[in-house]
């Protein structure tokens, strides 16, 4: 009987510590689509040693805009190739997101803040909220192999 018990109470310790991990699992390569629904570029989410955390383009889907560089970026940014680019920063963790943050788009050269959390029904999608103000827009990005 007490094997039984201990035995349960392991299991169920284990099943939610593989939830906890599940919902904290954003780093990796994600696939970045466009409103089309086609995959544009492969970001990496990773964490600094400061516990910030990045995303960074690894990789551009199409080969004739691999040496697209960031025109409309300001500052350090301007005239930096995209394949390559950081264009997120400044995330922390807060609950089951991360929040707090900084993405541009590459193409318009804007900064919006944003958040990312895993999607609670599929861990292999991750949502990408960019927003000024009250006003946002959330993408979904599917985990790259």
């Amino acid at each position: 009987m007490k094997r039984y018990i201990l035995f349960s109470v392991l299991f169920i310790a284990c099943g939610a510590l593989n939830d906890a991990c599940a919902q904290d699992d954003i780093f990796g390569k994600w696939k970045c689509t466009n409103d089309q629904g086609k995959v544009n570029s492969i970001v990496k989410i990773f964490q600094k040693d400061d516990g910030e955390v990045c995303g960074k383009v690894v990789r551009i889907t199409k080969e004739e805009d691999r040496d697209k560089i960031c025109t409309e970026c300001k500052g350090d940014l301007k005239n930096k190739p995209i394949e390559g680019l950081q264009l997120m920063h400044g995330l922390r963790k807060d609950g089951n997101e991360y929040s707090g943050g900084e993405i541009i788009h590459p193409k318009s050269g804007k900064v919006y803040k944003v958040k990312i959390w895993v999607d609670e029904d599929n861990p292999d999608m991750l949502k990408v909220r960019g927003y000024v103000a009250f006003f946002y827009k959330t993408m979904t990005w599917e985990r790259a192999e």
